[in-house]
């Protein structure tokens, strides 16, 4: 019988070795790639994970407390009543000289922009003149000139007289009313007997 049939294998059927140069399977482009992602991915979540303990750090960490605010002017300065003295200037009434001394209980400086009185018949300044400056935990002598300008408007019985201060220190600024005693109560009313005699009665 002649012809040809297939060709029956000879032997050993495994597939032949790949070359020595090919890429090894775990080595190829696509493994290099995913070790990288892997790095990078490591890289970040490392990076914020220190980013997070730093915020965390900053948000729980203890602060210290805020320094209290200052106090307004009037709860930290006081006026203490001296003396008085007259001054004959030659003019239709005389002058009185009120010596009053300004006290703060603050190392804040506080400065005095006005004094007054509520009394229309009586006119007032101060040397030295104002806006004058009281150093912190200081004092300051004020000297306050009052002159009666019209009798009949000036009070007939200075009780309780009061002095209208405006204060200004880091705070705020101030209008306060200061009762200066009994005593500058009783100088106030002999220096308008002085200056207007019956003419008050």
């Amino acid at each position: 019988m002649s012809g040809i049939g297939p060709v029956e294998p000879d032997g050993d059927t495994r597939p032949l070795d790949p070359p020595p140069d090919a890429p090894h399977p775990r080595s190829g482009p696509s493994a290099r790639t995913t070790r990288r992602h892997r790095r990078t991915a490591a890289a970040t979540f490392l990076a914020l994970a220190v980013l997070a303990g730093g915020a965390l750090l900053h948000f729980t960490r203890p602060r210290p407390e805020p320094p209290p605010e200052s106090r307004f002017p009037s709860q930290t300065t006081s006026f203490r009543y001296l003396y008085m003295q007259v001054r004959n200037t030659g003019a239709r009434s005389p002058e009185f000289e009120f010596t009053i001394q300004a006290l703060t209980e603050s190392d804040a400086p506080v400065t005095v922009l006005g004094i007054s009185q509520p009394y229309a018949g009586l006119s007032l300044t101060s040397t030295p003149a104002t806006p004058l400056r009281v150093n912190g935990d200081g004092s300051r002598k004020i000297a306050v000139t009052v002159r009666v300008t019209e009798c009949g408007r000036a009070p007939r019985n200075a009780g309780l007289p009061f002095m209208d201060v405006t204060l200004r220190n880091t705070r705020a600024k101030e209008a306060h009313s200061y009762i200066l005693g009994a005593r500058y109560a009783r100088d106030l009313s002999t220096a308008l007997e002085v200056a207007c005699g019956n003419r008050n009665r």
